[in-house]
């Protein structure tokens, strides 16, 4: 499987980035994909993830009411709208997918795009 970033980039803290990431590679249906960022220093953690069916989504406290993320299963796509950025937002942000059967489960991470917010 591969999972292809794009997207990231310097922006000003207030100011709004978009993140895309097309998975490829998958024989079977894509449950779940998600987004999850790594700062210096610190573990990966989970920014916002979407079922298949678009009917659950999870976002980090920290994220609510900033970001938004949205998927179109037929194209395998995933994007993140981030607004009113901060500073605390800065890390490496990766995408995430996942699929889940009753006897499978595999998926992958993609190579990651920096996202630095500046005061």
């Amino acid at each position: 499987v591969q999972l292809v970033e794009s997207g990231g980039g310097t922006v000003q803290a207030g100011g709004s980035l978009r993140l895309s990431c097309t998975a490829s590679g998958f024989t079977t249906t894509i449950n779940v994909m998600g987004w999850y960022r790594q700062a210096p220093g610190k573990q990966r953690e989970l920014v916002a993830v979407m079922n298949s069916g678009g009917g659950s989504t999870n976002y980090a406290d920290s994220v609510k009411g900033r970001f938004t993320i949205s998927r179109d299963n037929a194209k395998n796509t995933i994007d993140l709208q981030m607004n009113s950025l901060k500073p605390e937002d800065t890390a490496v942000y990766y995408c995430n997918a996942e699929s889940i059967g009753s006897d499978y489960w595999y998926g992958g991470w993609g190579q990651g795009t920096q996202v630095t917010v500046s005061s």
